[in-house]
């Protein structure tokens, strides 16, 4: 069955996407020197896609801090083309666990989702996928 268990590269560490744009400036880091680590529950899982495979994923509760940092994210790197599942009022923040899951596996995948996963969002961090390189932005202090 897919999974993201094997792909240990740290571009897939686990993550919530808050924005994606083909040109993303990296944001200053003082732009997040105020603010705090921010709870993250992970709640129902989710499918994306069509066709035969799916991507299966755990969506993310979603709160105002984490609604904030959304928000001063976007503010940081200023207007832009957001992709539609990260623009602000229809962002879908979720936790990819597996993609190209055949629909045929998808019960199986389910069934090894588990149950409530607590914990917190502490780094951001900058992906480029020309340079495949991550850049860390800016590190949440501790509650």
């Amino acid at each position: 069955m897919s999974s993201l268990a094997r792909h240990i590269a740290d571009s897939n560490r686990p993550h919530l996407t808050l924005v994606v744009r083909v040109d993303l400036p990296l944001p200053d880091t003082g732009d997040f020197a105020d603010l705090r680590a921010i709870p993250i529950t992970l709640g129902a899982p989710v499918l994306f896609g069509a066709g035969d495979r799916r991507v299966l994923a755990r969506s993310v509760v979603t709160s105002a801090e984490l609604l904030d940092l959304h928000r001063a994210v976007h503010a940081a790197v200023g207007a832009g083309e957001d992709a539609l599942h990260t623009a602000p009022g229809e962002w879908t923040p979720h936790v990819t666990l597996a993609r190209r899951v055949r629909v045929a596996h998808l019960a199986e995948a389910l069934d090894a989702v588990g149950g409530e996963v607590r914990g917190h969002a502490r780094p951001l961090r900058h992906w480029d996928p020309e340079t495949a390189t991550v850049t860390p932005v800016a590190e949440l202090r501790s509650a």
